[in-house]
């Protein structure tokens, strides 16, 4: 019997995709994984966090790191998750659109699929701001090439679980409930779609 073709998907971005903060040690990741393995049981997850790092380091490792992670035969899937290292560089908003564009276009063209995560609210109103247009400009990027977009700014900016794990953490992380709601948004925002499967968790 011929063996099913692997999936591996590779899931980079910043902090958030290590889950720190989270006391079960999952993250939003590891949730996801949870709810797509028994779907997709061949399914491998390559997690590829560093923290702090602005768009145009994200882009310069990004595709070199992933190839690492598939074999030749995969279904190779990548998921980007990128973060607000921009705002503390001083990078503006269309040289980021642009990094996340030539990450995108070089998946594309080794045959990647690809589905983005854009980032999440922080604790400071002033930065969310920057944040806010950081997403507007991603989701505009991967709309534009018909790639999946999850916007998670909008959602929890004003969410009281969120704000409210992130106020109590001395790092401004979230916990269990606020990987939960990533989790959630993630896995609700055509996810299993991407993957070509369905939902067998309900």
């Amino acid at each position: 019997m011929t063996p099913k073709r692997r999936t591996s998907i590779v899931v980079a971005g910043d902090h958030l995709v290590a889950g720190h903060g989270d006391g079960r040690a999952l993250g939003w990741v590891g949730r996801v994984a949870v709810r797509t393995h028994p779907a997709l049981e061949n399914a491998r997850f390559y997690t590829l966090a560093a923290p702090s790092e602005d768009s145009a380091q994200f882009a310069d490792r990004c595709i070199a790191e992933a190839e690492l992670r598939y074999g030749d035969d995969d279904d190779k899937r990548l998921v980007l998750a990128p973060g607000c290292g921009d705002i503390a560089a001083g990078i503006s908003t269309a040289r980021s659109r642009l990094n996340l564009a030539n990450i995108l276009d070089q998946a594309l063209s080794r045959g990647y699929s690809a589905f983005v995560v854009g980032p999440a609210p922080g604790r400071s109103q002033s930065e969310n701001r920057q944040i806010e247009e950081l997403n507007r400009g991603f989701s505009e990027v991967a709309l534009r090439r018909s790639i999946p977009y999850v916007d998670c700014f909008t959602p929890l900016a004003d969410h009281a679980v969120w704000q409210r794990e992130l106020a109590t953490s001395s790092e401004g992380l979230p916990g269990q409930e606020g990987y939960g709601l990533l989790s959630w948004l993630v896995l609700n925002r055509g996810w299993f779609e991407w993957l070509g499967v369905d939902d067998v968790t309900g």
